[in-house]
């Protein structure tokens, strides 16, 4: 790799936007949930107010929700794991600007094993698979 040190700066920055963005969506995604959570929850109330004895039934929705729950809830937590990383991406931004291409290139190369930033990125490739493709 033969990039300059204003492309190291670019690469991070745009790594930072791609996951700011993949976190959004992220986000929009547990809210979907979260909005069918709700209904379901709702229908259930009416449905219990109704007819009570539908509670075998409305148990195992209530599984269903729990299961639900808990996907959100893992949203949630890998929407902060990308908004951190991205965070981190621009950091080290500003950190490398000024500095020689090598060592802004062998920052990221570190930054990025020590994150797994690869795991982040299914459609894109990082620097860091780049330099091991390279040898």
């Amino acid at each position: 790799m033969t990039e300059t040190t204003d492309e190291l700066v670019d690469y991070c920055k745009t790594q930072a936007g791609l996951l700011s963005g993949r976190a959004e969506t992220i986000g929009a995604e547990a809210d979907e949930l979260l909005d069918e959570i709700d209904e379901d929850i709702e229908d259930l109330r009416e449905r219990l107010e109704d007819a009570p004895e539908d509670i075998g039934d409305i148990e195992t929705e209530g599984d269903s929700l729990e299961e639900k729950q808990a996907i959100v809830e893992a949203k949630r937590a890998r929407m902060a794991a990308f908004q951190d990383l991205a965070a981190d991406y621009l950091d080290l931004a500003a950190d490398i600007e000024g500095a020689d291409p090598e060592s802004a290139l062998a920052r990221i190369v570190d930054f990025e094993s020590e994150r797994d930033a690869p795991a982040y990125f299914d459609e894109r490739t990082t620097v860091l698979e780049t330099v091991a493709e390279d040898g």
